[in-house]
């Protein structure tokens, strides 16, 4: 059976096409899927239901005199996860038993009548279940690790946790953390058995920064549980690893062991090395089976195929292979970017595809041939060779029988560098840790290992960051040297993540076609290099009739069921992809019911010139023709002296901006890049000011509440 075959064969979309079963099961879970979405993994093997979660024995108090440590993480990209997998490596040297625990897999545990309101009592809900591993005081002792998504959102893995510790915490609101969040309601759990550090993850150019972090922290208290050391809150805009080490290097550890670890004192910090010292190559947790002639031969097609894949790559599975069946340029021919539509066809798939208007849709992106080709010539793989892989045996050599892996397996090498691995993204300066072990020259080690210190951030900062520097590019170029076993590179090598784009087709009008609009990436390295963003670039080199693989993912963006209902769209560029949705959908409902009153459309677009980036310019001057889009405003930045921005044009119709909204009961949709988001939060904020007659703070009071009721939503990229 040849190697193309046997990756056929071994493709998620196959594997769920062999089990009738399985593919309704599939099909009748994929809501599911995409509503908890992309929960985070642990390089070793996942805990499972019956090894780890309910684990009751207590570690080896001389090994582990700080007794059990859960770390619980609530990751969307993998960071969280990352930062998750460090703890537990450095909680064995400090004298903890640590393991990382999934939020999601932490929810599997809890039992379903404890997520309604009751179970209480029950030995699965989610205070016993948090509270299983304690001390001789009765403690169980556990760190939170909460990124935040978007506007203050959970991570798809952490939903239904927050969802639950909101409810029991009696809070009512994830956007009013600072209006007395220990007051209202009497919590329903009793978390008294619990004692907790949290740390958020989060980015500062967005309004509710770390608003995960501080819910949990927040919740967790009022629930009774213990606050072993302050919240920390690192920030993604700035430097969130070092944000990250100096909390868990200067808080988090010295006051665990100060607590748990008898004669320790205060002073007592976590061993550090220097880049000179010598370092041994890490365990591995994968074991890599290479397979030959009948070994080539395919395991039984079941749905444990899926089962074993980690929750937060299970997009691996549910993805589906749906077909380009059309594609054009937005842009004019003088203008030197692009922007792309493209449609693709999911009639074969319409049972597991379906979706709403706006939703987004999730796009496995694929790497550069060329780069993968380079890649695996820098580390001596045969591109060819098909492997399956298992977790490495227990300390104890046992055989280790429940696991997950981080991706669907047999397959090719071909495949694991193509669709598994992100070998453009930049890396974290704990991958630059991580790969400086396998370098064997000692200048490459040293650099590496520099670059991934707190003390090397500026220097990372300006030869990683600032040049748009791969793992590609430091296997291929810059530390040649490096010699990394295939186990160990799947084991440090980021995992390709998927990429999100609102969907800018409505599912009213177009049910069997879902339409996207991006802009390709693309800028010049300081050494003269091309890159192109990975994603945007794969669908840029995709044709009509190539399969692409996808899934459909909840958005916030959701149109108010009355058709009288105001509609203020604000969408420059790229942004304007869900606006067009709305349109259309506007439109669609708009001639299907005309004896009904239908409220004013009305759109913000901006670009930089009428003349070259107008993208979608003939259909909005149609959807103003017939009447569907009452206003249009454009703003064109670079047509003028001084720069007009769709914040601008917003603040000029306040006075009618501030009756749609308070009278009219309008609904505001946002879509674009986040400074543009903050500053029409502001521009906003400064109309209820004027208009509304109300203090800063009341302004802010007022545009929480819009939030709160679904009256302004934005989904912004940074």
């Amino acid at each position: 059976m040849s190697s193309s075959i046997i990756d056929a064969l071994a493709s998620p979309a196959v594997v769920l096409s062999l089990g009738t079963t399985t593919v309704l099961l599939l099909g009748t879970t994929l809501y599911l899927i995409n509503a908890r979405g992309n929960a985070s993994y642990t390089t070793k093997q996942s805990p499972s239901h019956d090894d780890d979660l309910a684990a009751c024995t207590p570690p080896d108090p001389e090994k582990y005199p700080g007794g059990a440590l859960t770390i619980y993480y609530g990751s969307q990209t993998g960071t969280a996860q990352t930062f998750a997998e460090q703890l537990v490596r450095e909680g064995e040297s400090a004298g903890f038993a640590a393991k990382a625990i999934d939020l999601q897999d932490l929810m599997d545990e809890v039992d379903s009548t404890d997520e309604a309101d009751g179970g209480a009592g029950s030995s699965t809900s989610i205070g016993n279940v948090l509270c299983r591993s304690v001390d001789e005081g009765g403690k169980a002792k556990a760190v939170f690790l909460m990124a935040t998504y978007g506007e203050g959102e959970p991570t798809d893995n952490a939903r239904q946790f927050v969802d639950l510790i909101k409810v029991k915490a009696g809070i009512d609101s994830l956007y009013k953390l600072d209006e007395s969040p220990l007051d209202g309601d009497a919590a329903l759990e009793d978390l008294s058995c619990l004692d907790f550090a949290v740390f958020g993850l989060g980015n500062k150019q967005y309004e509710h920064y770390n608003n995960m972090g501080r819910f949990v922290d927040m919740a967790l208290e009022k629930c009774g549980a213990s606050r072993i050391v302050p919240i920390g809150l690192g920030d993604d805009n700035d430097d969130l690893e070092g944000d990250f080490e100096t909390w868990k290097e200067n808080v988090l550890w010295p006051a665990l062991r100060k607590s748990y670890v008898k004669g320790v004192s205060d002073g007592t910090e976590p061993s550090k090395r220097t880049e000179s010292d010598a370092i041994a190559l890490p365990s591995c947790a994968y074991q890599v089976e290479y397979l030959q002639g009948e070994e080539c031969e395919i395991a039984k097609t079941n749905s444990t195929a899926a089962d074993r894949v980690q929750n937060i790559n299970k997009h691996y599975v549910y993805a589906v292979d749906c077909t380009v069946s059309a594609k054009r340029e937005l842009r004019t021919e003088s203008d030197p970017g692009s922007t792309i539509h493209m449609e693709i066809d999911i009639t074969s798939n319409i049972g597991t595809m379906k979706y709403q208007t706006a939703d987004n849709l999730g796009v496995l992106p694929r790497n550069d041939p060329t780069i993968v080709e380079a890649v695996a010539k820098a580390l001596g793989y045969n591109l060819d060779q098909l492997f399956d892989l298992h977790p490495t045996s227990n300390k104890d050599n046992s055989k280790i029988e429940k696991y997950t892996l981080p991706f669907p397996t047999p397959c090719t090498v071909r495949t694991f560098l193509e669709r598994y691995c992100d070998l453009s993204g930049l890396p974290r300066r704990s991958d630059l840790k991580q790969l400086g072990q396998y370098a064997r020259d000692d200048i490459d080690r040293k650099a590496l290992l520099r670059m991934a210190a707190k003390e090397g951030k500026n220097e990372y900062k300006e030869k990683i960051v600032e040049r748009h520097v791969g793992i590609c590019d430091i296997v291929t170029r810059l530390c040649p040297s490096i010699v990394c076993p295939l186990e160990h590179f799947i084991m440090v090598c980021p995992r390709l993540q998927p990429r999100y784009y609102t969907i800018s087709s409505s599912s009213t009008v177009h049910p069997n076609t879902i339409h996207i609009t991006f802009s390709v990436t693309e800028d010049t390295k300081k050494d003269g290099c091309k890159f192109k963003g990975c994603c945007t670039g794969y669908l840029e080199r995709e044709s009509k009739g190539e399969p692409i693989r996808v899934f459909v993912r909840d958005s916030t963006f959701r149109l108010p069921k009355e058709v009288e209902r105001p509609i203020i769209m604000i969408g420059p560029g790229t942004g304007i992809a869900p606006m067009r949705a709305i349109l259309q959908e506007r439109s669609h409902w708009r001639k299907a019911l005309p004896s009904k009153d239908h409220g004013p459309n009305i759109l913000y677009f901006g670009c930089k010139n009428r003349s070259t980036d107008y993208i979608y310019r003939d259909e909005l001057e149609s959807f103003q023709s017939e009447g569907t889009l009452t206003e249009l405003h454009l703003a064109f930045s670079r047509e003028q002296d001084h720069k007009v921005y769709v914040q601008h044009l917003l603040y000029k119709q306040s006075a009618e901006t501030w009756k749609l909204i308070h009278f009219d009961k309008a609904h505001i949709f946002v879509c674009g890049a986040v400074m543009m988001g903050a500053a029409v939060v502001q521009t906003l904020q400064d109309i209820i000011v004027d208009h509304g007659r109300m203090s800063r703070e009341d302004a802010k009071v007022y545009f929480d509440k819009l939030m709160v009721e679904g009256r302004f939503v934005q989904e912004l990229w940074s």
